[in-house]
C-alpha cells in the first residue's frame, strides 16, 4: 500500500504540536509507545479508524502495563467502529486479561460483548461497572440499551437519559431516538436524531449525517399523525388469521391502502413492512426519503425508498400511518417465486403466534394465555428477534428468529471461528433480499443446541452476513427459519420477551 504525503504530514504535525517529554524514568520504548498512543488518538478523533488500527497495534510493543491498556482500548473502540466483530473479540479477551479496574474500560468490555451478541453477559458487566460506579455514563447507556431490548422500554430511557445527562455524547441520542421511534413517539425521536446530527458537526461522518436527517424527515414527515394507529376499541383484540404456508413462507391475505387483497409474507426477519416497487406505485405508498437496507447478497447495504402506508388491513388487523420500506431500485436477476411484499407483527409492536399445525396466525398486543410450551428460549428484541444458540458445544451466537427464511444458517465469521474443514466444499446458490450469496455454501456436522432443542450433526448453510451485521450493530451468529420453525407453534412474545415452542404432534 502506497502512503501517502497527508498521512506523513499529520505525523510530523501531530510530533511538532504534542512534543513527548521524555523523563529520566521512561525507557526508549515506552516513549515510543506514548508516540503511538497519541497518533491513534488523533487518528480515531479524526475518525480514521482503519489507520488507527496500526498506531494502537504498534504501542503495544514495548508498552508499560497503563499504556498497554490505553492501546488495547483504542484498538477495541477501533474496531467496533468499523464492525470487525471477530478481531474484536479477540481484543476484547486480551483487554479483559489486562483486569482493568477503571470503569470506562470495564464497560467498554461490556460494549464489546453486547456487539458480540452476548447480551446478557454485557447486561451483567454493566451492572456490575454501575454497582462500583453509579456515575458511568457509558454503563447506563449500556444498560438502557439491553432493558429497551427486553422490553422494559421505560425503564431504559431512564437509564438512557441518566447516562446524557453525565455525557452527552451522539451515540448515546442515536440509542434514545431508536427506542423513542420504537414507542411511536417520532417527534421525540426526531428531536433525539437531530441532538445526534448536532453531535457530529465538523466531523468527516458525512453518510452517517445524511442517513440520520433522511431519518428525521421522514420521522416529521408524520405531522400530526399517530404512527403505527390502531383504533382504540381495537387496541385489545386479538387477531386470529388464516395463512397457507408455500415454500416454507408464512402467507397472509391483506390491503394496503384499500387496494385489491394480495400475499403479504409474515416475515419476523424484516424490520418493517416491505413493498415492491411496483405494488407501492398501484397502492398510492409514495416515498418520502431513502432508508439504509442491508441482507443478504452480494449488493451488501443499498440505500432504498422510505414510505407511509394509510392503512394495512389483514383480516380484523387494521393499522394505520405504517412505515413501508420500499423495494426501490429493485435487483434483477433473481428468481421470479421470489415474494416482494411482507410485513412482520413485530415491528407493529404486536406479539404473535404463527401455528403451523392449523395455518393460524395470531397478533395482538398482550396475547391470551396459552398452554405450557416445551421449550422457552430468552428473547431480546433489538431491530429484530434474537435468541441464543449454542454451536459444537460451546460457542454460544446470536441468531436471528426468521419466519421468512426457509434453512437454519450460520454467518461466515461464524463457521471461520468455528475452525471446521469439510472434506469437500459445497457451494450454494443462495439469493437474499440483497441479491445472491456468493460466499454461501454448506457445512455438515454441525451441532446446534437451543435449549432442549437439539440438531446433531447437522448440515448448515453458511452466508455471508457481515453488512447485516454492521448495520444492525451486533454480530449475527445465525438465522432460523423455518427448518427450524415448522415443527412447532411458535410464540414471540415481546411482553415477556420469551420465544415459546411447542412440539406438533
Amino acid at each position: 500500500m502506497r502512503i501517502g504525503y497527508r498521512r506523513t504530514f499529520v505525523v510530523l504535525a501531530f510530533c511538532v504540536a504534542a512534543p513527548i517529554l521524555i523523563g529520566a524514568e521512561s525507557t526508549t520504548d515506552s516513549a515510543r509507545s506514548e508516540v503511538r498512543l497519541q497518533l491513534g488518538d488523533l487518528l480515531y478523533g479524526d475518525q480514521r479508524y482503519w489507520e488507527a488500527l496500526s498506531a494502537y497495534e504498534n504501542a503495544k510493543q514495548g508498552a508499560r502495563p497503563d499504556q498497554l491498556l490505553r492501546a488495547s482500548g483504542g484498538l477495541l473502540k477501533s474496531l467496533l467502529h468499523i464492525a470487525e466483530f471477530s478481531r474484536a473479540q479477540q481484543e476484547a479477551d486480551f483487554l479483559y486479561s489486562l483486569d482493568p479496574v477503571d470503569s470506562e474500560y470495564r464497560a467498554l468490555y461490556a460494549d464489546a460483548l453486547w456487539a458480540f451478541g452476548l447480551f446478557n453477559e454485557a447486561e451483567q458487566v454493566y451492572r456490575e461497572v454501575l454497582a462500583a460506579d453509579p456515575g458511568s455514563a457509558m454503563a447506563r447507556h449500556g444498560l438502557g440499551r439491553s432493558l429497551a431490548a427486553r422490553g422494559r422500554l421505560e425503564e431504559g430511557l431512564v437509564e438512557l437519559q441518566a447516562a446524557l445527562a453525565g455525557d452527552p455524547r451522539g451515540d448515546f441520542y442515536h440509542t434514545l431516538g431508536s427506542v423513542h421511534r420504537r414507542m411511536q413517539r417520532y417527534d421525540l425521536a426526531a428531536d433525539a436524531f437531530e441532538s445526534y446530527v448536532e453531535s457530529l458537526a465538523g466531523t468527516r461522518m458525512d453518510q452517517k449525517i445524511e442517513w440520520a436527517r433522511s431519518e428525521i424527515r421522514f420521522l416529521r414527515s408524520f405531522g400530526e399523525r399517530v404512527p403505527v394507529r390502531v383504533e382504540p376499541e381495537r387496541l385489545d383484540t386479538v387477531h386470529t388469521i388464516p395463512f397457507r404456508l408455500e415454500r416454507d413462507k408464512v402467507i397472509v391475505r391483506g390491503r394496503v391502502n384499500g387496494g385489491g387483497e394480495m400475499d403479504i409474507v409474515v416475515d419476523t426477519g424484516a424490520e418493517q413492512m416491505v413493498l415492491s416497487q411496483a405494488t407501492a406505485q398501484r397502492v398510492g405508498v409514495r416515498p418520502i426519503t431513502n432508508t439504509l437496507s442491508a441482507g443478504v447478497g452480494r449488493v451488501g447495504m443499498r440505500g432504498l425508498e422510505l414510505g407511509r402506508a394509510d392503512r394495512l388491513e389483514i383480516g380484523t388487523l387494521v393499522v394505520d400511518n405504517v412505515p413501508t420500506l420500499i423495494k426501490n431500485p429493485p435487483l434483477t436477476g433473481l428468481p421470479a417465486t421470489r415474494s416482494e411484499n411482507s410485513f412482520s407483527p413485530l415491528a407493529l409492536g404486536m406479539s404473535a403466534v404463527v401455528d403451523y399445525q392449523n395455518h393460524r396466525l395470531v397478533v395482538a398486543r398482550e396475547l391470551p394465555p396459552e398452554p405450557p410450551a416445551d421449550v422457552e428460549l430468552p428473547m431480546r428484541y433489538h431491530r429484530l428477534a434474537l435468541v441464543r444458540g449454542i454451536i459444537n458445544g460451546s460457542v454460544q451466537k446470536s441468531f436471528i428468529v426468521d419466519t421468512g427464511g426457509e434453512v437454519i444458517s450460520i454467518s461466515l465469521s461464524t463457521a471461520n471461528a468455528l475452525g471446521m474443514v469439510p472434506v469437500r466444499h459445497i457451494p450454494l446458490r443462495v439469493y437474499g433480499t440483497s441479491g445472491w450469496d456468493d460466499d454461501a455454501y454448506l457445512l455438515p456436522g454441525v451441532d446446534l443446541g437451543f435449549d432442549r432443542i437439539r440438531f446433531n450433526n447437522f448440515s448448515v448453510v453458511v452466508l455471508n452476513l457481515h453488512r447485516p451485521s454492521a448495520l444492525l450493530g451486533f454480530h449475527i451468529g445465525g438465522i432460523i427459519g423455518h427448518t427450524f420453525l415448522g415443527d412447532y407453534r411458535v410464540t414471540l412474545d415481546l411482553k415477556d420477551s420469551v420465544l415459546r415452542l411447542a412440539e406438533i404432534i
